[in-house]
């Protein structure tokens, strides 16, 4: 008989928890470190744009407050989410949900972060990437979040702030919204799905336990599985040409446009791998292939990111 994750805690030994370590997972250090380098891509090529060195203090000004806005909006998420992420034993540990971090503690953090980061990347770069920044901040935590409990297309909602980074970073050096920086916006923004499907087919378990609908959580798996797959095949073709983007508008030359094929073959290929779950939904080899998908995106963005910023157009030579 299957146990509650409550029950789970309850049996499991108890671990020793430093505030330190709390406070790591509160901000989502993991996913914090994964935005930080997507804007910080968007900030070199935009600043390769400008004809200057990317490796200034504007950089470090602008991750600083990137960074410091992704935390708050991490513990604002989890504060909003403190009951639903007690139901589901991937999540039960965290610091909100097991009581460990208070209420009040998790939104003080929350709300200040958020203000005094965006305030900060306002006074430091320009008004437009902190008026980006909060604007993210708010969709993640006031609309995504909600939503999710409410209706699938949270999926397709949430990728909207989830793909702001880059751009935020590009604006942090030139200061406008330009294509190049909406072409990284277009990237992050697909390569999401296939990044989502994978994960919500691995717990789609637990996400209806705690009734967040990833994925289809219906009682009909096949049909949950074949609406998965789907989505994530679709964006999966849809990636290669977005991630050419870039070389049709110049900011990156041939080498670029040969590697981003290449990758996004290479991801097309395991998300086809991925469809292997309409064989037999509720299997152990399902899981696999979700976690194989997983790891995948994970590998292919850093790798697509780098070939672009080393073949990126007005490259300087140190």
């Amino acid at each position: 008989m299957a146990t509650s994750a409550t029950t789970d805690a309850v049996l499991a030994p108890a671990k020793p928890h430093s505030l330190l370590a709390d406070y790591a997972t509160l901000f989502k250090l993991r996913v914090s470190t994964m935005v930080i380098i997507t804007a910080g891509a968007g900030f070199y090529l935009g600043s390769l744009q400008s004809g200057i060195s990317p490796f200034h203090a504007g950089l470090l000004q602008a991750l600083a407050g990137i960074a410091v806005v992704t935390c708050g909006s991490s513990a604002l998420n989890q504060a909003l989410e403190r009951k639903t992420d007690s139901l589901m034993r991937r999540t039960a540990s965290r610091p909100m949900a097991a009581g460990r971090i208070s209420l009040t503690h998790g939104l003080i953090l929350g709300f200040a972060a958020i203000f005094l980061g965006s305030l900060y990347l306002a006074y430091t770069t320009n008004l437009l990437t902190g008026t980006l920044t909060l604007l993210t901040a708010i969709g993640y935590v006031a609309i995504y979040t909600p939503l999710k409990r409410v209706t699938t297309i949270n999926t397709f909602i949430g990728a909207f702030p989830g793909a702001l980074p880059p751009l935020i970073g590009w604006t942090a050096a030139r200061g406008i919204i330009e294509w190049p920086g909406v072409a990284l916006f277009a990237i992050l923004f697909v390569w999401q799905f296939p990044h989502f499907m994978a994960i919500g087919w691995m717990y789609r378990e637990d996400y209806a336990r705690a009734g967040i609908r990833l994925t289809p959580n219906l009682p009909n798996t096949q049909y949950a599985a074949q609406s998965t797959v789907i989505q994530a095949l679709f964006y999966a073709v849809l990636m290669i040409p977005v991630s050419l983007w870039p070389a049709m508008l110049h900011t990156t030359g041939y080498f670029y446009a040969a590697a981003a094929t290449i990758l996004g073959t290479g991801y097309l290929w395991y998300t086809i791998r991925f469809a292997r779950i309409l064989r037999n939904p509720d299997s152990d080899s399902s899981r696999l292939v979700a976690r194989d998908l997983l790891r995948a995106s994970v590998i292919y963005l850093p790798l697509l990111l780098a070939a672009m910023m080393l073949d990126a157009k007005g490259r300087l030579l140190f």
